[in-house]
């Protein structure tokens, strides 16, 4: 089947199995590769990727479910060539080591800041307990969020 989706600002068409899930259709049909399957049961959070808007584990949510609505990924983030203000904190506090839960932390952050302005730490941890990060850089990611807030 084919749905059409809003994906990273332009409207798409993908041709689709039922079953599959956004995060195999962004990653197989589209090459979108910066959302990764790190648990597959949606408690990592490396998945995750903004339904109109919204955080979203996209190994949960079948890509039937996006029909219509606007998805944004990691790749998205970006607009004409430049990183945007939570991309450029990561990299200034470096906010991230082996990478592989920066995507989905990246976009729990963006969604973060679309929601609340300026975050205290307690809403900042609260928003981002559904991520999971290995290497444990979760001081360095509380300071992008911070950095982030401040940038001009």
């Amino acid at each position: 089947m084919v749905i059409s989706v809003r994906l990273n600002g332009r409207e798409v068409e993908v041709d689709i199995r039922p079953n599959e899930t956004l995060l195999d259709v962004l990653r197989d049909r589209l090459g979108l590769r910066g959302a990764v399957e790190g648990c597959g049961v949606g408690v990592c959070g490396s998945c995750t990727v903004l339904v109109d808007g919204h955080p979203t584990s996209s190994c949960l949510v079948l890509a039937t479910n996006a029909e219509g609505r606007s998805v944004t990924t990691v790749e998205g983030l970006a607009e004409d060539g430049q990183l945007s203000e939570i991309q450029r904190a990561f990299v200034e506090c470096q906010a991230f080591q082996c990478g592989y839960c920066t995507s989905g932390m990246l976009m729990a952050c963006a969604a973060l800041l679309a929601e609340i302005e300026s975050p205290s730490d307690a809403e900042i941890r609260d928003y981002l307990s559904g991520n999971i990060c290995r290497c444990g850089t979760y001081e360095e990611v509380l300071a992008a969020v911070r950095l982030a807030v401040s940038a001009p």
